[in-house]
């Protein structure tokens, strides 16, 4: 499996998608405000997702 970058947008929890901000050793912190209805799902901003239950959709442009 390979890991997330920083910049890179993942998908996780049926659907929602965020923008990778900090890998760890065994999770990413991923910014949720990326999604078009962030504020209508009262998320809060950030949260940790472990590796292995995320996929990238969208790698970090060089």
């Amino acid at each position: 499996m390979k890991k997330a970058e920083v910049g890179n947008i993942i998908e996780f929890r049926e659907g929602l998608q965020g923008v990778v901000e900090k890998v760890n050793e065994n999770s990413v912190i991923v910014d949720l405000t990326y999604m078009d209805n962030y504020r209508d799902l009262e998320l809060e901003q950030r949260t940790v997702i472990n590796h292995k239950n995320y996929r990238i959709i969208k790698e970090k442009a060089n």
